[in-house]
C-alpha cells in the first residue's frame, strides 16, 4: 500500500514503475486519514484486494485547500486504473464536470447518480436511534451533532427530527449540541467531550442522547464519568472499540461498504458499459450497556 500526502503521489519510484511493469492501481481519496470510519471501510478494500493483483494508492485530501480542485487534480494525473472516493461531498455540478475524464470511478458514504456507490441511509439510522430512545420513555432527547454543514449531519439531523415528529413529542432545535471543536467537523472525542458536559448543564435535564458518531460517545461517556451523572447514550457508526466499552450504536458495515465499493469498480474495469450500481445499507441498531 502507498500513501500519499495530500495531492502529491509518492514514492517517484512507484510512478516508474507504473511505466514499465503495467502494474495495477486503485487510488483511495480520502479527506482524514486518523479516523476510525476510514480506517474500517479501509480494511474492506484490503480485504478485497488481497484476492487480486492491485497495488493500492492512498490519497489524503487537505482540509484548508478547495475540496473539488483537489479531487480533479488527482483524476487529472491518472495514476491508476480507478478511483474509490471515501466521504468525500461535492455539489451534482461538481460530480457532473468530473465525469468529463472518462475515469472508473465508485463513491463510498456519497451518491451521485452517474458513479456506482455505496452509503448507508444516514436519515434512517439517526430516526431509528432516536425512536429507540422516545419509545423508552426518554421526552427530552438532545442529539449531540458534529458541524451542520457536514451532509452526513444534514441527513441524520432529518431522521432525528422525523422520529420526534413522529412520536408527536415537539422538536426543539436547542436539542442539538456541538461541542466547541471543529477539527474533522468535530467528529472527535473532544468535540463529544464538550458536547455530553453543555447536555448535562442544560435545564430543564436532558433525559437520554443521540450521538452522530461513537468518536463523539466516547468522549461524551468520559465526560459523564467526570461529573458523575449518566444518562442513556447511543453512537454511530459501531467501530470496533463500541462494544469494549459497552456503547449502544447505529451500525454501518464500513468493512462490507469497502470491500463491495472495491469490487464494484473492478468490474467497472472489466465492463465498462455495464449498468450503474447504487447500493445503500440500511443501518441497524445496536444495543448494549449505554442504553441500560
Amino acid at each position: 500500500m502507498l500513501v500519499a500526502d495530500e495531492v502529491g503521489y509518492h514514492p517517484q519510484a512507484h510512478a516508474q514503475g507504473l511505466a514499465s511493469k503495467k502494474t495495477n492501481t486503485i487510488t483511495v481519496v480520502v479527506p482524514v486519514m486518523s479516523n476510525y470510519f476510514f480506517i474500517e471501510v479501509l480494511g474492506g478494500i484490503q480485504d478485497k484486494l488481497n484476492e487480486l493483483n492491485y497495488e493500492l494508492a492512498i490519497i489524503n485530501i487537505s482540509p484548508n485547500k478547495d475540496t473539488f480542485s483537489q479531487v480533479e487534480h488527482v483524476l487529472k494525473r491518472r495514476a491508476s486504473e480507478g478511483c474509490l472516493f471515501i466521504s468525500i461531498h461535492l455539489s451534482q455540478q461538481e460530480w457532473q464536470t468530473l465525469q468529463r475524464y472518462n475515469i472508473p470511478i465508485t463513491l463510498i458514504d456519497e451518491y451521485f447518480e452517474g458513479f456506482d456507490s455505496v452509503s448507508v441511509d444516514n436519515t434512517q439510522g439517526a430516526y431509528r436511534a432516536t425512536k429507540y430512545l422516545l419509545s423508552q420513555g426518554y421526552s427530552r432527547v438532545a442529539m449531540l451533532s458534529a458541524l451542520e454543514t457536514s451532509k452526513p449531519i444534514k441527513s441524520r439531523i432529518m431522521g432525528f427530527h422525523k422520529a420526534h415528529k413522529e412520536a408527536g413529542i415537539p422538536f426543539c432545535e436547542e436539542l442539538i449540541i456541538n461541542g466547541d471543536t471543529t477539527y474533522r467537523d468535530g467528529f472527535t472525542e473532544r468535540s463529544g467531550y464538550e458536547a455530553m458536559i453543555k447536555i448535562l448543564t442544560v435545564e430543564p435535564k436532558i433525559d437520554a442522547c443521540f450521538c452522530a458518531s461513537d468518536v463523539q460517545a466516547i468522549g461524551a461517556l468520559k465526560a459523564m464519568q467526570d461529573v458523575e451523572r449518566t444518562i442513556p447514550l447511543i453512537g454511530y457508526d459501531d467501530i470496533e472499540l463500541a462494544e469494549y466499552v459497552g456503547l449502544s450504536t447505529i451500525r454501518q458495515p464500513m468493512r462490507d461498504m469497502g470491500f463491495f465499493a472495491t469490487q464494484n469498480l473492478i468490474e467497472r474495469f472489466e465492463n465498462p458499459k455495464k449498468a450503474i450500481s447504487q447500493t445503500i445499507y440500511t443501518p441497524e441498531l445496536i444495543l448494549r450497556n449505554s442504553t441500560d
